[in-house]
């Protein structure tokens, strides 16, 4: 009489849900506790692995922090309907229109600022890198710089359609609008809002003097 043996699990499946588990404990440890008090074993706890499916994963807690941060970043662009592309990484459209594509881009980055599952350990992180220069240095190479490459792309591909003077260095022109939504949300120096963003491109793209 044959026996019906249950199907062997499926590891991929429970690999990504331990993953996933992972990437939630340690933003949310990065929240309750701070950045110096988040540790593997903590992680690992919150997440209900061995401390050891991590190791074999990441060799620091901050490696886990930075993957996680990757990764709400990508479902947010996800979720704001923007496709990855060749490589995994979510662009800047190029529809011809520059102002467009910029408020289209920065709206999503406002509603993922004020997001609180991104917000809440964004600010902790943000603070502990201040403080601890070799997570500062990590984070601004490993999560910021590629973002501000995107812009620099758009900018670029925009100077040669014309639309941008040839001797403008776009990567201090996109500080024009990144760095003052940056400072309001970090500093609380004013709302940060989609209206915010797009005058802030305009102003950027048309400059303040009389025309």
């Amino acid at each position: 009489m044959a026996t019906n043996n249950p199907a062997p699990p499926d590891s991929t499946r429970r690999s990504e849900r331990s993953r996933r588990a992972i990437y939630d404990a340690a933003l949310a440890l990065v929240v309750e506790v701070g950045y110096p008090k988040t540790t593997i074993e903590g992680i690992a706890a919150r997440a209900g692995v061995g401390k050891q499916t991590i190791y074999r994963w990441w060799p620091s807690k901050a490696d886990v922090l930075l993957e996680a941060f990757l990764d709400l970043g990508e479902q947010a662009a996800h979720a704001a309907g923007q496709e990855p592309e060749s490589g995994g990484t979510y662009g800047i459209p190029d529809t011809g229109d520059l102002a467009a594509d910029l408020k289209l881009v920065l709206r999503a980055t406002v509603d993922e600022l004020r997001d609180p599952a991104f917000e809440a350990p964004s600010r902790a992180l943000a603070a502990e890198g201040v403080v601890n220069e070799e997570l500062g240095r990590r984070f601004v190479a490993q999560l910021l710089e590629p973002s501000l490459q995107l812009y620099v792309d758009r900018l670029r591909s925009a100077q040669e359609a014309g639309g941008v003077r040839p001797d403008v260095d776009p990567r201090i022109a996109l500080e024009l609008f990144v760095s003052p939504l940056a400072q309001r949300w970090l500093q609380y120096t004013g709302p940060i809002s989609h209206e915010y963003t797009d005058t802030l491109v305009d102003y950027a793209l048309n400059g303040l003097a009389p025309r």
